[in-house]
């Protein structure tokens, strides 16, 4: 079989039989109203391939400048999604982030062989480019098909629409964003705003966008780009993929990632069940889903075994790109938590600002979120469910530059909630030497210098 042969296509989550083309303008099931996934031929990427011929393919692409498979996620195109053209893919060569080695923290903590795979050291500063690519890749070859489509939008609380619109403007197709009002850092707000997009602003918050977002798209020229769309799937899968074949194909023990929509913990789940089905690995890693204890719905569900779910009011968190009360991506993130024998955990306000300060002190620079993932990888190791021996990877979802705000107020002492502890402000002096040289030596003496 030729790689040109491949297909893909929509399918219900639920398990009904009929298949959509992915060049659709198509988000739920028409039988049951489920949410739709992309679905690929397994049969025929075992016959392509075998599964350490698709590891050397792999490995012979990373970094290459042949386009578009020098990108993390198009050097898996075949995975992802085959029927795009290559003149039709948008990339930023987004993806190959670092796995930063968090020697010092794991040393602190008891973790011997603790990772951080650093997703915001991406074009716009977060995991979102890696599922954007994927998005507007397929939209450009729809619209260059004859689709009538005008915009693509998404509700966000900033990343997402920080990706959407970089990469609507690479593809020259209007974007717009909805943003609940005054909930986003400015470094998020300016990115759109930058890179061209329709930015509309509402008073309310991240489920009150969505609703939103949802109504309008119903006008199939304005397409769909939340995680609810699966074609973003498709691209954010590859970062599991992406971790196992840093550490030379072997599987870590846990990853832990912070999760609000749901759509990332599905995505790393998937794209972990792909290598396993077409055999590059021989099993699976422990997946940890971390909420913010203001924004819960999955961990109170978690409670219950999945029993019950019931969508909640978010309260205002630090971690604002999670503060989301009825992700859509939940059944999708049930099935994978079943898959992985996964754990749900929270953090309070004060337990996801300790830890970032805490990784910081150690030579990261944790974004709020991160700092979510790095205060249930203490809860776990502290009690004993993640042991000293295990090989540990926290996803950093986003760049701590995108959070200034979040910083500074943590050393000035003025998040509410927040007792901040490992304060290090600037101390001010008068341009005296000897007051310089008293401060100093008094400083480090503290600091057991």
């Amino acid at each position: 079989m030729d790689a040109g042969e491949l297909k893909c296509w929509f399918q219900c989550v639920r398990g009904c039989e009929e298949r959509y083309s992915v060049f659709e303008v198509i988000y739920h099931c028409p039988k049951c109203g489920g949410l739709l996934e992309v679905r690929h031929d397994l049969d025929a990427l075992r016959a392509l391939h075998t599964a350490e011929e698709w590891k050397q393919l792999f490995d012979a692409r990373t970094r290459t400048n042949e386009w578009p498979y020098g990108s993390g996620v198009w050097g898996k195109k075949e995975w992802v999604c085959p029927e795009v053209r290559n003149e039709n893919v948008v990339s930023m060569y987004e993806g190959h982030t670092n796995l930063f080695w968090a020697q010092r923290l794991g040393q602190q903590i008891g973790v011997e062989d603790l990772w951080v795979k650093l997703c915001g050291n991406s074009h716009t500063g977060s995991f979102k480019d890696l599922g954007m690519t994927v998005l507007v890749s397929v939209v450009k070859q729809m619209i260059a098909d004859g689709a009538p489509i005008r915009a693509v939008a998404c509700a966000s609380t900033g990343d997402t629409s920080a990706a959407l619109a970089a990469y609507c403007a690479a593809a020259g197709i209007q974007s717009i964003v909805f943003l609940p009002k005054d909930k986003v850092s400015a470094a998020q707000l300016i990115q759109p705003i930058a890179n061209g997009a329709m930015v509309l602003a509402l008073d309310t918050d991240f489920d009150g966008c969505m609703s939103i977002v949802k109504e309008v798209t119903k006008d199939n020229t304005i397409y769909l780009a939340n995680s609810m769309n699966s074609l973003r799937i498709e691209g954010q899968k590859t970062v599991g993929i992406e971790i196992v074949q840093q550490f030379d194909w072997e599987v870590p023990d846990w990853i832990i990632i912070p999760v609000g929509n749901l759509g990332n913990i599905s995505a790393l789940g998937k794209g972990l069940l792909l290598m396993k089905e077409l055999g590059l690995i021989d099993k699976l890693p422990r997946l940890v889903a971390a909420q913010s204890a203001q924004a819960n719905p999955f961990y109170l569900s978690y409670l219950t075994g999945f029993k019950s779910f019931v969508p909640i009011k978010a309260q205002k968190t630090l971690a604002s790109a999670i503060q989301i009360g009825n992700p859509v991506s939940y059944e999708k993130a049930v099935k994978v938590m079943q898959a992985f024998d996964g754990i749900v955990e929270q953090a309070t306000e004060d337990e996801l600002a300790d830890a970032a300060a805490r990784a910081d002190l150690t030579g990261m620079y944790a974004c709020p979120h991160t700092g979510v993932a790095l205060a249930v990888l203490f809860k776990l190791v502290e009690r004993g469910i993640i042991r000293s021996h295990d090989r540990v990877v926290v996803i950093s979802t986003a760049h701590g530059l995108k959070f200034t705000n979040f910083k500074i107020g943590y050393h000035e002492g003025t998040l509410p909630g927040v007792n901040a502890l490992r304060r290090n402000p600037p101390i001010e002096l008068p341009p005296d030497v000897d007051a310089v040289k008293e401060t100093i030596a008094r400083e480090l003496e503290r600091r057991g210098m």
